[in-house]
């Protein structure tokens, strides 16, 4: 059994573990397996041991993946957007965690009526107030939610963020309760087209933390597939 095998299965056992200190459903977190600069034997390893949904953080990289694994998994967007991007993501992405503004809202559903297709979304959300990462500020998310549910292609399913990095994972706890707490606000205040279900939040020193907030996705990278080569950016920390 290889390394990735077993870091598949121990991350899903941690997970579980996690789910069921905070009293949740067995089965309610999605792993998300982030593949930045993880070769394609790795990654079908991952699919082996289970995994079944996919994170990118570069369109080039997932739509090159994409021509060899197929549509075996789900793909997800999880790094920041360049709007020049957006027209290869319906189609390409199961879901884009990473919109935080209107005007990439607003090419993402141009480009979904294109394809025919409805674009799955989160909004991201900067609760770490961090000028060097990507989301809008939280006072700013009703605002800009209610904007983007005039955009009819776009599927506005949840709240993402990449909380300031520390190695002591409870300093993350804040900003996953925040998290969670926008999202319960923004849905009692019909804020979205429809209710907010999912909370893109974790990665793979505190995901843990973030499921006993009430993580519906994490995002977990070398804690499957070991460091990373290549240049870091904004999602180092996954």
């Amino acid at each position: 059994m290889s390394s990735v095998w077993e870091r598949v299965r121990e991350t899903r056992r941690r997970i579980e573990m996690a789910t069921a200190r905070a009293g949740r459903a067995p089965g309610s977190v999605k792993l998300v397996a982030v593949t930045k600069n993880v070769d394609l034997p790795a990654m079908e390893e991952a699919l082996r041991a289970g995994v079944a949904a996919i994170g990118e953080s570069r369109v080039q990289e997932a739509r090159a993946k994409r021509q060899v694994i197929g549509d075996r998994v789900e793909w997800h967007m999880i790094g920041p957007l360049q709007l020049n991007k957006a027209k290869y993501c319906p189609g390409l992405f199961t879901v884009v965690h990473s919109v935080d503004r209107e005007d990439l809202a607003r090419e993402l559903d141009r480009r979904a009526r294109d394809h025919g297709v409805w674009q799955c979304c989160l909004l991201q959300v900067n609760v770490g107030r961090e000028s060097q990462k990507g989301g809008c500020a939280p006072e700013k998310a009703e605002e800009l939610l209610r904007a983007l549910a005039g955009f009819d292609r776009l599927r506005m399913a949840g709240l993402m963020t990449v909380p300031p990095f520390d190695e002591d994972p409870e300093r993350a706890r804040p900003f996953y309760r925040e998290l969670a707490a926008l999202r319960d606000e923004l849905n009692r205040k019909g804020a979205g087209r429809e209710p907010l279900a999912e909370l893109s939040m974790g990665m793979s020193n505190d995901f843990e933390v973030a499921v006993e907030e009430g993580a519906t996705l994490v995002r977990v990278g070398s804690a499957i597939f070991g460091p990373r080569p290549g240049p870091l950016t904004e999602d180092k920390e996954t």
